[in-house]
């Protein structure tokens, strides 16, 4: 097996689960294209910006059950189901990799995949067979902090782990909100949120990591696309995951609504054969 890329991707709305949209089919086309180029992945560790914790947590129960974080979203939602296995193994060799980093690590035996993790998954493996292994982090480490855990779970690329940060490249979801209640899902990209992907692409082609890890500061239009910092964060364990100044490609690019980027990204070297493989 080749080495995995770690991902980052834009979840979206949890809708995206029956209305797939162009993300969707993006993540649709993912799975095929991870298992062609990399083979089939024998676990994934999932990072979320919905598993939000004081300290990191390994989420190691042998099961995970669908958790519906959200309300107010038609009835048909909440019946689907991503009750993927757990992967307690995987748990164990993570905790060693944060051990000899010196990164502390809890372990709750329960289970549960917050929207952010299976809204994807439910497109990308479909069949619900391969194990997951959420990894709940801290919202208020800085991206070093962040990126320094992802560094430390680098090996895990070359044992079949795909390490999967799910978030949001823009969120602020009062600008949503005022381009959903006027039914704008198409609504042209508005110049803020373009400026400010365009630049994590940018800076991500080059491995501007300085720049990018001082994003709150160097980025155009942070604050605006940014209000807190959660939705952007799993980005830094993400790359951190690739190595020590890793290619961040950007490997797919829509929005909806006209600010809320949908955009996804692969670092490292092995990036670029994932890009062909989803281009093939």
């Amino acid at each position: 097996m080749n080495p995995l890329p770690p991902l980052f991707l834009s979840h979206g709305s949890p809708m995206t689960a029956l209305e797939p949209g162009a993300a969707g089919e993006f993540f649709r086309r993912l799975g095929p294209a991870l298992d062609a180029a990399f083979g089939r992945p024998r676990a994934i560790l999932a990072i979320s910006a919905h598993s939000l914790t004081r300290e990191p947590v390994l989420v190691a129960g042998a099961r995970h059950e669908t958790i519906h974080d959200f309300g107010g979203f038609p009835e048909a939602l909440y019946r689907l189901r991503y009750d993927a296995p757990g992967a307690p193994e995987l748990a164990t060799r993570v905790q060693a990799l944060l051990a000899e980093a010196g990164i502390p690590v809890q372990r709750h035996e329960g289970g549960g995949l917050d929207h952010g993790v299976w809204t994807p998954l439910l497109h990308v493996y479909p069949a619900v067979d391969v194990p997951v292994l959420p990894l709940a982090w801290p919202p208020g480490w800085t991206p070093a902090q962040l990126f320094a855990l992802g560094r430390a779970l680098a090996p895990l690329a070359a044992e079949g782990v795909l390490v999967l940060a799910s978030g949001s490249i823009t969120h602020n979801l009062r600008r949503v909100f005022a381009a959903l209640g006027a039914g704008q899902v198409d609504a042209p990209a508005t110049p803020e949120s373009t400026a400010f992907r365009d630049w994590f692409a940018e800076r991500g082609a080059a491995a501007d990591w300085p720049a990018l890890l001082a994003w709150r500061s160097e980025a155009p239009h942070a604050g605006l696309m940014h209000p807190s910092d959660e939705h952007l964060l799993p980005f830094f364990v993400a790359a951190g995951a690739a190595g020590e100044a890793p290619v961040a490609r950007r490997v797919h690019a829509s929005l909806t609504y006209g600010d809320l980027g949908m955009d996804a990204y692969a670092f490292g070297p092995q990036a670029a054969r994932l890009a062909e493989a989803l281009a093939a």
